[in-house]
């Protein structure tokens, strides 16, 4: 069992990612081409506003999908099983689909610039500017952060509520006190995806970018309009120790959590 799971392991992943390290420091650079993030000011604005977009969404979905998991787990009535279907409908979207309909909604000829014109005489346009990419990566952060809050929280006591509530303590006091700190595993896990999902999306960036530089997008272009291969390969690798390093904080405190709780 240990001998095929280590075969897949190399095959699939240590030997390209050592492919791309070698790449990504055989340019004129050597390996001073991974600290491009930080001696280019190109590369360095493209993995500020990356993180930065990718900590936003990720805190904004975690905010509405944990409003809208625990109604919908505390709470059955017509309907439901559909509205959820819907929330959820999103995954089935690649980026470039999502990326069509934040066009539609908010381009040149988009919903909000045809209703914008007609009550201001001056047309809002922000699709394609962080703004529309944000709430694109939004649009399909949602359904995964909610499936995993609403996971966590049918498993939620409620009696430990209930004993709260019978010793005083506010509606607030009860929010922060017991139920985000039962939350908190779920929280941390689907965060920690929502933001490496976000840091790598590609698809909407692709579909949106006229104003748009994130990491992504920066990488595509080293490639394929400068023929910098080298540069996108230790891009690559950059981006990668970003997400490896936030779903690696997230999982110690993820365990951490499980471990005090038990």
């Amino acid at each position: 069992m240990t001998l095929p799971l280590g075969v897949v392991f190399f095959a699939f992943f240590l030997l390209p990612m050592a492919q791309l390290v070698l790449v990504g420091a055989s340019g004129e650079e050597g390996m001073s081409a991974y600290f491009s993030f930080l001696t280019k000011t190109r590369h360095l604005e493209s993995t500020i506003a990356t993180t930065l977009l990718s900590a936003g969404v990720t805190l904004v979905a975690l905010a509405i999908s944990t409003i809208v998991g625990l109604f919908l787990v505390r709470n059955r009535f017509p309907g439901r099983e559909t509205l959820i279907s819907l929330l959820t409908f999103p995954l089935a979207f690649p980026g470039v689909v999502i990326g069509f309909l934040i066009i539609l909604l908010a381009g040149r000829q988009g919903l909000i610039g045809t209703m914008t014109k007609a009550v201001t005489g001056d047309k809002m346009v922000f699709a394609y500017s962080m703004l529309g990419l944000f709430l694109g990566y939004l649009y399909f952060s949602i359904p995964r952060v909610l499936l995993t809050i609403m996971a966590t929280a049918e498993k939620l006591d409620i009696s430990l509520e209930e004993a709260a509530r019978s010793m005083g303590a506010s509606q607030w006091r009860v929010i922060v006190d017991v139920i985000l700190p039962a939350l908190r595993p779920g929280l941390i896990a689907s965060g920690a995806i929502c933001f490496a999902t976000s840091m790598g999306a590609f698809g909407t960036a692709f579909t949106l970018a006229t104003n748009i530089d994130v990491l992504p997008m920066t990488i595509y272009t080293e490639f394929t309009l400068n023929a910098n291969i080298a540069g996108a390969a230790s891009l690559s690798i950059i981006l990668g120790l970003i997400t490896w390093i936030a779903l690696f904080v997230a999982r110690s405190l993820s365990g951490s959590t499980v471990a005090a709780s038990g």
